[in-house]
Order: structure tokens, then sequence, then C-alpha cells
């Protein structure tokens, strides 16, 4: 048995059917458990549902059921689409289940016998999407909208518990500034420090007397957990802990989780609540807490008021299991937002799947059948210095780099060095010409060990997928006539291999689009464009990439916003008049385009020292993102 390697989810809230941006995290997190049981890891996969809350209450009300009839049918409704995405979960648990509940009553009393939790009253405004509590200032003044989610705010007032964060946040800090990888990506760990701990944390509220939807506090009938307390013991409760000392052989062999994977709206319970929580019970803190970004569409956050959400089982019947897991995985950066569309979706399929991978092993099978009779061996000598030796140097690479970014949890990157190799494997059949080595027996021996080398770069390929993509990988395998199960350390290159080969249909068929009678005319031309200028005027315009540091509103403009932005050679202020578009905290870690060698001017009395470029459409405007995998100050040409 290998080394324990514990990974999770945050937990689905039971509210509706989970959208394509939900999804995503299911998916990223398979990959990263996938990939770690390639590597020979004992890994235990951890999901689940978040059941309880006055929302679910108000909802099931509503609707006229009980909640747990409504849970019930949501609860099974994320577990459908887990399982449809081919979700490899060792454990789901739901909040809702006995031995959950009765372990949070535990914890919620031992919290209490120590002093960290103490009876007072709450009087101030909450968010019941967000079950999220707010001050007036964090309310932006308690003007009415939740800085979360936009909903709005009501006034509450009750009886409550409340967890004393403050005796906890020096530690936290010093774990957080001690390990560099326990908040991942470093633009989520500058914003827990900066927005919450640095200015003080406050007292949080942990139960509730306004519902009783939850889990009931025993010792104080009335009063239900607050359901972060209740939904964050999930990830210990599962495993069988027990605050008292009893916990079971999984808890001792699991914990600490090496990753946690979450959404990064849920930052602030996941980074400070809950290892907070952790070091009162005395606990070790996950190794990492992971806030992956979220999918938007066409550059909006999901919401199905708007009227823009995907859903994974309508892509997944339209396109296929593994090529919606392979877009979802490719497109998304590690630290910026996404845009997901069924057009975007259609163009990376039928670019590197159907075309890249899918004519890779066609063209190989149908070769191998016609020339072999499908017997491809390593009998044949190959060529050590021309293409034979650059294919097998470009396989060992691209497996090296594609491990490093799936450890670093960078799936997007991994697929990126995949695809250098499938690519470079294409190339290497436009400059070997098996078809021509065909037409002559005396080139039978050079021939087979170019289609051998063909056989054994699909073979890695298919190992260094299978994270992504497990079923098409299993495919490839067993056209190749490859039986034994797969492991990370398998993927070198092998000379002494056989393969039989067998053909089948097309891995990845092409997507051809459907023109709708309701496509609208194509964008007419514009009338503002301006007169051509030569190369040596553009070449004035130096374009960096640039990182934002920090991003805050200008005060008294309703439409600037001064960014810090991290040039690499330097740092400098810019200012930009995009404030009735973003909002300054989601700017924070993304890398942008910015002109750098524009004159200084003054704007509303803050010098503003360069240009972020933006793309502008009818009344939206856009910032116009540099690649993640680009540091400060590469050149734009």
């Amino acid at each position: 048995m290998g080394e324990p390697y514990f990974i999770t989810t945050a937990i689905a809230y039971t509210q509706s059917k989970p959208h394509a941006g939900n999804v995503y995290e299911a998916v990223l997190t398979d990959c990263l458990a996938r990939f770690q049981r390639l590597r020979g890891r004992d890994v235990f996969f951890l999901t689940g549902t978040d059941e309880h809350g006055q929302k679910i209450q108000k909802q099931a009300e509503g609707e006229g059921v009980k909640p747990q009839s409504l849970v019930d049918r949501l609860a099974g409704e994320v577990r459908r689409q887990w399982d449809l995405m081919n979700i490899s979960y060792d454990r789901f648990i739901r909040t809702t289940e006995p031995a959950h509940k009765s372990a949070v009553q535990k914890i919620f009393r031992r919290f209490y016998e120590q002093g960290d939790i103490y009876k007072g009253s709450y009087d101030g405004l909450y968010c019941v999407p967000c079950e999220t509590f707010y001050t007036d200032t964090q309310a932006d003044g308690g003007g009415g909208a939740c800085p979360s989610c936009g909903a709005g705010l009501t006034q509450a007032s009750e009886e409550a518990y409340f967890f004393k964060l403050g005796k906890y946040a020096g530690r936290l800090m010093e774990h957080i500034e001690s390990h560099p990888d326990f908040i991942q990506p470093v633009s989520r760990r500058n914003e827990m420090i900066e927005n919450f701990l640095k200015p003080g944390l406050q007292d949080l509220c942990v139960s509730r007397t306004s519902f009783t939807w939850g889990v009931p506090v025993e010792f104080d009938p009335g009063h239900v957990v607050y359901v972060w307390i209740d939904a964050l013991s999930n990830y210990i409760t599962a495993l069988g802990y027990d605050p008292y000392g009893q916990s079971g052989e999984e808890f001792d062999r699991c914990w600490p989780a090496r990753v946690q994977v979450i959404g990064k709206d849920i930052m602030r319970f996941h980074t400070i609540y809950w290892p907070i929580m952790l070091m009162s019970l005395g606990l070790p803190l996950p190794e990492t807490v992971l806030g992956h970004p979220w999918f938007l569409f066409n550059d909006e956050k999901m919401s199905k008021s708007k009227g823009n959400v995907l859903y994974a089982d309508e892509l997944a019947g339209e396109f296929g299991v593994d090529a919606v897991r392979y877009c979802m995985l490719r497109e998304m950066p590690f630290a910026q937002d996404a845009s997901i569309t069924r057009e975007k979706l259609m163009a990376r399929i039928n670019s590197d799947l159907a075309n890249d991978l899918g004519n890779l092993l066609s063209r190989t099978a149908a070769m191998a059948e016609k020339y072999l009779g499908g017997a491809v061996s390593a009998d044949a000598p190959r060529d050590e210095s021309g293409p034979d030796a650059e294919l097998k140097r470009t396989a060992a690479a691209a497996g090296e780099a594609a491990a490093a970014y799936f450890d670093g949890f960078q799936t997007q990157n991994a697929l990126a060095e995949i695809w250098k190799l499938i690519s470079r494997a294409n190339k290497y059949i436009d400059e070997t010409m098996p078809w021509v080595l065909g037409k002559s027996p005396e080139n039978l021996p050079r021939l087979t060990a170019v289609l051998y080398n063909l056989c054994e770069t699909l073979r890695m390929v298919s190992v260094f997928c299978g994270p992504v993509m497990p079923a098409a990988a299993a495919e490839m395998r067993r056209r190749l006539g490859v039986a034994a199960e797969p492991s990370w350390a398998q993927a070198v290159w092998n000379d002494r291999g056989s393969f039989s080969v067998g053909r089948g249909e097309p891995l990845f068929p092409r997507i051809e689009a459907v023109e709708t009678a309701d496509a609208g005319p194509s964008a007419p031309k514009p009338d503002n464009i301006p007169d051509q200028i030569g190369i040596e005027d553009f070449m004035r315009t130096d374009l960096r990439v640039g990182e934002v540091l920090s991003c805050r509103r200008v005060p008294k403009s309703d439409k600037l916003l001064v960014f810090e932005i991290d040039l690499g050679w330097e740092k400098r202020n810019i200012v930009s008049g995009i404030a009735e578009y973003y909002e300054p905290e989601a700017l924070v870690g993304k890398r942008v385009a910015v002109v750098s060698n524009l004159k200084p001017v003054k704007l509303r009395g803050v010098e503003s020292q360069g240009m972020l470029l933006c793309a502008e459409h009818g009344d939206r405007v856009v910032l116009m993102d540099a690649p993640d995998s680009l540091p400060p100050g590469s050149k734009i040409r």
C-alpha cells in the first residue's frame, strides 16, 4: 500500500442541479486523484453534499415538501452528475447522515467545554443564499446587497453562540507565513491576509435559533449548529473522527488532507474558519487549500437568473464525457477565470481531440494493420540521431513536465506539455512517410521501427491522459493491445515492447457546426477604424505582461480603479476606467496586457504610469487577459 493521499472537494449545496462550473471542481479533483493513484499513492477521495441551512428550509416550505425529501432528491442529482462525469470518489458523504450529525454535536460541545465558544446575541445583516453574516462596513454601509452574491441582505436579531476567532488569529498567520503552499494560488493567499487577517477577525456566529433545519445543539435546545461548522466538519467526520479520542483507523491514516479543492468564493471559510476549528480541536492543518477559479459564460458568472448556465450532463450528451472533461481541464488556468461556451468546446474538440490525438491514433492503427497485419514489434533498429531520437526526447520531456504540473494542480499546463508530444508525433509521421516506406519490401525494417515508435508514443500518451480522459485512455490501450493496468512509472520509453494493433471508430469524431435559422447576420464593419499605420509606428508601443498585485477604487469616482501592477522589473500604479464592469478584489492575481511606455498622467490626483488593454463591444468592456504561464514583464508582440 502506497503513501496515503487524502483529497477532497467542497461538498455541493443541495439547492439546485449543479451547473458546469460546479461540476468542474469535481472533475479537477478527480483528475488530481487519478494522477496520484498512477503515482502509486493510496488515495482517498472525498466528496458529498451539504444539506442543512435556512435557505433549504425555505425552499422546502415553498415547494410544500419536507426538507429531508428535498435534499434526498437533490443529493441524488449531484451524485448522478458526479457518476456521469466518471468521478472516482471513494466516499460520498451527506451531512444529514446520523453519524455526521452526531460527530458535529460532539465537536460543538468540545468547542464549548474548552471556552472557544460562548452564548450571546446577534443583531445585524445576514445573507440567506451565502449563509453569511455581515457588518455594516462589509455590506457597504448596509445598503442591502451581499458583497459576495449580490442578493438582498436581511436584518437578523437572535440569540446565538459565537466562536472566538481572534484567539487563534496569530497562530493562523504564523502558519500561513511559514507554509507558503498552504493557500494556493498566491493571489488567494494575499487576499485572505490583506482583507481578513490583517484588519482583525471578529467573533463568528456559530449557531442559529430562527430556523430548525440543521444539527441541533444537544446541550441547548432551540439552537442549531451554524451551517459552516456543520459543513466544514465533514472532512473529518467522513473519516470517523471523534473529538473525545475514539477516532478510527481511517482518520489516523488519512488526516491531514494533502489538498482540499474549493471554489475561490469560499476561501475565507476554508482558510480562516476551518483551520481555526482544527487548531481548537488540536488537529494538524491540511497541506494545501486550493481555490480554483470560475468558469464564466461569455465573461459573466453563470447564473440561473441571467439564463447563462451550461450543464455538464447536457454537454456530455452532446460531445461525450471525456471530451467535456478535457475541455474543462484544458481551458481553465491555474489562477484566473475562463470563459466556456459550446463554440469553444467544439473548436477545442475538433482541434485537439479529433485532429491531433484522434488522427494520430487512426493513422497509426491503419498503417500498422495495412503494412504489418497489426503486429508491431521492437525488432527493427532505430535511428538514434534523427527524428526517432527527437521523438523519444520529446516523450521523456512531456512526461516529466506533465507530472510536475499535475503535482502543482496546473492541469492546463500539463495538457499543453502532453500535446507537444502529440504534435511531435504527427510531425514524425510526415517526416518518416510510412506510406512511402511501405511500397518497397527492403524498407520493412525501417517501416516497422517507425510504426513501433508511433505505437510506443501513443502508449505513453494514454498514461499521461488517463487522469483527464480515463475512458479514452483505456480505449487507446485496448486498440494498441496493451492489457496491463498503467502506472506513471511505466510511462517511459520501452525499446523492447510489442503491440497488437486494432482499428476502431474515431476516438473523437469531428463535430460539424450546425447553422441555425435564427443566427444573426455577421457584425457590420465599424465606421470608426483609424487610418492605417506603418510597422515602425506600431513597434514604438511597448506591450508587456503585468500581474495585478492590488486593486482599489479611486475615491469619489464611479469609473476609476487604481491598479498596482508588477511588470517584472518594477511595480507601478495604473488607473483604468473599468470600475463599473469589475469588482476590485476579483482582479487581484490576474495577468493583464499593459502599454508600458505611455507617458504618465494624473487622474483624480493619482498618477497613472501606463494603460491596460481592454476589448469593447456595445456596452460591455472586458479586460484583456495575458497567459497565466508568462511571467510579468514578458514582451507582447
